[in-house]
């Protein structure tokens, strides 16, 4: 890489990742895992967090954007680094930079159903070529090292193209440290009902652990899902992204506890703390771009939610924007 183009360096190396079911993860959500929602869920209680998807082909090249999709702190850590691409190649080199710079934990995304991603060979459109998966798999291990990968996973490009269980113990010999399913195939999205049992039929065929992602909106869901399937673990995303507070829920109902009601004021206050680390940790205005399109699935379900989003729509300052939370969210 040249000397004008440096990663930001990892600030921490943990030599192991947290599974169970204790231990929620956050999943990695382009265009909101940034550092300050993950420090955020941290705080809530996230045990992992994944970054966004980071493109190899990026990486290698030293495209814009890269360095903050992986811009963390030592309150950050574990983390893990989301690479999608379809080149064992530029994965392995993607990887061996990220190595070189700190970083210890890496995932493949094979999940992704998003049409940009899939025109490029890459996410979910992977599984039509298991062959190829297994030579990206091997060069990103061997760069990273044993156990240092988890793939994501979904059933297969549709119902009748299916990869599993083949494909998941296939990865297992090749040294995979984990794996994550969501149980739908590429074809579905996130259309239709997550295939719970897929993954509890394929849990104990595993010796690695399996993680479940898809459905989880609450944390009763998750619990429900740690019960029904017999997973290792799971990872929280588009419940996380309407609610971070839903790891301290969660940890909750591990404890046997019923999961604290969020009422007006801590829903307010978790916005502003929000809004803090955005301003913080992100640079100029585009934090508060950001906060305009975040804020309003934390506040769906409430009464003001209406009014508040056609207030953000209008505001172009952090003032701006606690003097619309104080008009719409006060109790």
């Amino acid at each position: 890489m040249s000397k004008a183009f440096s990663l930001p360096p990892c600030p921490c190396n943990p030599p192991s990742l947290p599974i169970g079911r204790e231990h929620p993860w956050l999943a990695p959500l382009a265009g909101y895992s940034d550092l300050p929602f993950r420090l955020l869920c941290r705080e809530y209680g996230a045990a992992v967090c994944v970054t966004e998807m980071v493109s190899a082909k990026g990486l290698v090249y030293e495209s814009p954007g890269t360095n903050e999709l992986l811009m963390s702190l030592p309150e950050d850590q574990p983390l893990v680094v989301q690479l999608f691409g379809a080149e064992a190649s530029f994965l392995s080199r993607a990887v061996s930079l990220l190595r070189e710079a700190g970083y210890g934990w890496f995932d493949l995304n094979m999940g992704c159903s998003v049409s940009k991603v899939l025109r490029q060979g890459a996410g979910a459109a992977m599984l039509g070529d298991t062959d190829n998966i297994l030579e990206v798999a091997r060069a990103m291990l061997a760069a990273a090292g044993p156990g240092r990968v988890g793939f994501k996973l979904r059933l297969g490009l549709d119902d009748a193209r299916p990869v599993l269980p083949d494909l998941a113990l296939r990865l297992e010999d090749a040294g995979a440290g984990w794996l994550v399913l969501h149980p739908r195939t590429a074809r579905q999205g996130f259309g239709g009902t997550a295939q719970w049992q897929a993954l509890a039929d394929l849990a104990p065929r595993l010796s690695i652990p399996l993680m479940a992602s898809g459905d989880l909106f609450s944390a009763a869901d998750g619990m429900a899902c740690l019960e029904q399937t017999g997973v290792a673990g799971l990872m929280y995303a588009r419940g996380a992204m309407h609610n971070p507070a839903i790891f301290a829920d969660h940890a909750a109902l591990c404890a046997g506890r019923q999961p604290q009601i969020q009422d007006a004021d801590g829903l307010k206050a978790m916005i502003l703390r929000h809004m803090e680390l955005a301003q913080l940790h992100c640079p100029g205005k585009a934090a508060i771009w950001k906060m305009r399109s975040v804020v309003p699935r934390y506040v769906r379900s409430l009464p003001g939610a209406r009014a508040l989003r056609q207030e953000l729509c209008r505001c172009s300052s952090w003032e701006e924007l606690e003097e619309a939370l104080d008009r719409c969210l006060t109790v």
